[in-house]
């Protein structure tokens, strides 16, 4: 890549937070060294793209730079297909690669290839570039601390209630094992995955057995984009299922008159519980599933959701996945507050 390039909006200060943030994910989390070869597949598509390039050139001097839309697709997948395992590939994407049928992260993985994804960044705002960044940056002892502090607790718990503006939600029944996204692979079978990050996430064993009602301030429209309403939305929800909503808006009822249509009811599963603390109600970002690791709650609507098993659940017969956002006052499993004041307490 030409390392001279600078967008006019990519400030020094700017440049040397994300050259500082990305450093910390490679050496930290990824523990990567020039021992091994790593190579970074980026775009000039949007700002954030520009941003990240040029800081992964800076963090990693010696890799291999592709620019995507200037390289034919055979050429990348021969680069590709010549990796050792334990070699890093970092994707900079404004969209998302496609290389026919080739799909990057998965082959990559089954190769034991470590994999750093951004994905979707021309759908971040120019004045959501440094949130973004910021979101980068990684906290070992809180990420690691903090996860598995709240996934012990969500794997002993029996039920829980989500506090929303008065609103309850109530669980009244065990929650699955916890997933973790919190930086740490030494356990799982691949290394890597989408940046920026921070989550631990389960669902209610019993899908059923979730009644009440819930204040949600954002969720993701079809396009994906984190859609803010005027005013926050209420949903109701009885035995697992939401049937009826109070100060719904267009957007949102064309989410439920899709899911409605395709899947007959709309079924709450993934309970999500962000750790990010860059992200938060007030700072936000453009992309739904970059956004989904702020630190608070989001809970998905529709039938997929592959990580859990259920009876009657195929796991892939489910078409949607729709990240609602809480605004949670607090979260209680069990007896005890486990989020409170925007943090968590574990």
């Amino acid at each position: 890549m030409d390392s001279d390039f600078l967008p006019s909006k990519i400030t020094t200060a700017l440049l040397s937070k994300a050259t500082k943030n990305v450093s910390g994910v490679i050496d930290e989390v990824f523990l990567h060294t020039d021992d091994n070869e790593a190579v970074v597949v980026y775009d000039n598509g949007s700002l954030l793209s520009s941003v990240l390039a040029k800081a992964y050139h800076q963090a990693l001097p010696k890799a291999s730079y592709v620019d995507f839309d200037a390289t034919e697709a055979e050429d990348i997948l021969a680069l590709l297909n010549g990796l050792e395992p334990r070699s890093l590939v970092i994707l900079v994407q404004s969209t998302s690669f496609r290389l026919d049928a080739f799909r990057i992260r998965v082959e990559l993985f089954k190769r034991k290839i470590k994999v750093i994804e951004h994905p979707h960044l021309s759908r971040m705002a120019d004045d959501e570039v440094e949130t973004y960044i910021d979101a980068l940056a990684y906290d070992s002892d809180y990420f690691r601390g903090v996860g598995r502090g709240l996934k012990a607790k969500i794997d002993a718990a029996s039920s829980g209630v989500i506090v929303s503006g008065g609103e309850r939600l109530v669980y009244d029944t065990p929650f699955e094992s916890a997933k973790m996204n919190i930086g740490d692979y030494s356990e799982m079978p691949n290394t890597g995955g989408q940046f920026p990050i921070g989550e631990v996430f389960t669902e209610g064993v019993d899908l059923t057995a979730l009644n009440g009602r819930a204040k949600v301030y954002c969720f993701g429209d079809v396009n994906y984009r984190v859609n803010k309403p005027e005013t926050p939305i209420i949903l109701i929800i009885e035995n697992g299922l939401v049937v009826d909503c109070e100060n719904s808006t267009p957007a949102f009822d064309l989410i439920l008159s899709n899911i409605r249509r395709d899947e007959e009811v709309v079924w709450v599963r993934e309970l999500g519980f962000g750790l990010n603390r860059a992200l938060s109600k007030t700072r936000f970002l453009g992309d739904t599933g970059s956004y989904e690791r702020m630190c608070g709650v989001h809970v998905s609507l529709g039938r997929k959701h592959g990580m859990y098993g259920k009876p009657g659940f195929k796991r892939r017969d489910g078409i949607y996945h729709v990240d609602v956002f809480i605004d949670t006052d607090t979260v209680t499993l069990d007896d005890e507050v486990v989020f409170k004041n925007e943090a968590w307490i574990v």
